[in-house]
């Protein structure tokens, strides 16, 4: 029990302190800054993240029918909807296992087929989002060593892991979980190394992460601000980068802090930087929230012990599933 609480709640009150600490520095400012927002960019900030998460759907989708389990862009919309706010609220990114239980309750797909389908979302999603930083390294000339380093790391990662799978053989073990390693290889491969596969989630990555982009760049006009786009780019890549350690449930605090951190390479006060990171994060994660909640009163109340499963698994405790 107390192993379960610690695990959530100190991972909270981190991220509570992070952006706590952001905000209490520069409340003053802040509050001033919020008097010249123009609300119009808000909108339009909203109404491309929503269409990025249709985009999200659809890319998933087209992940699980290469599975062979063609599902509807609902259905994938909403898995990603429920894993993602699950990951909001608990830390290490539970969520991802309660997408896993989904596939299985709906579509009768095996662990590793759900976990696979993640595996390939997930490089498409870093190589992406690294590759993007790595372009917008070339406008930007004052960037700091570190970011070199955030952003060429999971690019060399991704290319081995690609190298890995290109050259894995239709091998089998008669170790358990060796043979449960290189099935879910040749289901990664299956799904993504196809040239269909290549091109469809290459390019689907890439509008999506621009979407991603351009809300942070709405919140940017929003505050009335004249950042370089390459330095718009490079703060949203450097803050999913370091939100992709689970530090926090779903990267909060260390999210906007990396993105201050970054604008104030382009000579962002901190009060203004603080808050296009905080209302840029906001936008993303209330309408992560909202769409989470609609997606488990789309799938029934099985959800919600799904995600106690997922939570005692991880944690140590008894199933409760009663099975």
């Amino acid at each position: 029990m107390y192993k379960k609480i610690s695990a959530i709640l100190v991972p909270t009150i981190l991220a509570i302190g992070i952006i706590a600490f952001m905000l209490y520095r520069v409340w003053g400012d802040l509050l001033e800054a919020l008097q010249h927002m123009v609300p119009a960019y808000l909108a339009a900030g909203i109404i491309i993240c929503l269409i990025a998460w249709w985009l999200r759907g659809w890319r998933y989708q087209t992940i699980l029918k290469s599975l062979n389990y063609p599902v509807s862009i609902t259905v994938a919309t909403a898995c990603i909807f429920v894993s993602q706010t699950v990951n909001l609220i608990v830390p290490a990114r539970l969520g991802d296992f309660v997408r896993v239980f989904i596939l299985k309750h709906e579509y009768n797909t095996s662990y590793s087929e759900g976990v696979s389908s993640l595996v390939v979302e997930r490089v498409f999603d870093i190589i992406t989002i690294a590759l993007l930083g790595a372009v917008s390294l070339l406008f930007v000339l004052n960037a700091r060593s570190e970011f070199y380093i955030i952003i060429f790391v999971p690019i060399i990662a991704c290319l081995i892991f690609f190298v890995v799978l290109l050259f894995i053989g239709k091998n089998s073990s008669k170790n358990k979980y060796i043979q449960i390693i290189l099935t879910m290889l040749h289901e990664i491969k299956k799904a993504s190394l196809s040239l269909r596969s290549i091109v469809l989630l290459g390019s689907s990555s890439l509008v999506i992460w621009l979407l991603d982009i351009l809300v942070c760049y709405a919140v940017v006009l929003m505050f009335q601000q004249q950042i370089p786009f390459a330095i718009v780019v490079l703060a949203v890549v450097i803050g999913n980068l370091v939100k992709a350690v689970p530090l926090t449930p779903g990267g909060i605090g260390t999210y906007e802090l990396a993105l201050a951190v970054t604008f104030g390479l382009a000579g962002v006060s901190p009060a203004v930087a603080t808050l296009i990171a905080v209302i840029d994060h906001l936008i993303k994660n209330l309408i992560t929230l909202a769409g989470g909640i609609i997606s488990i009163y789309y799938f029934g109340d099985w959800v919600v012990p799904s995600i106690k499963n997922a939570m005692n698994s991880k944690f140590g405790g008894e199933d409760t599933s009663g099975r």
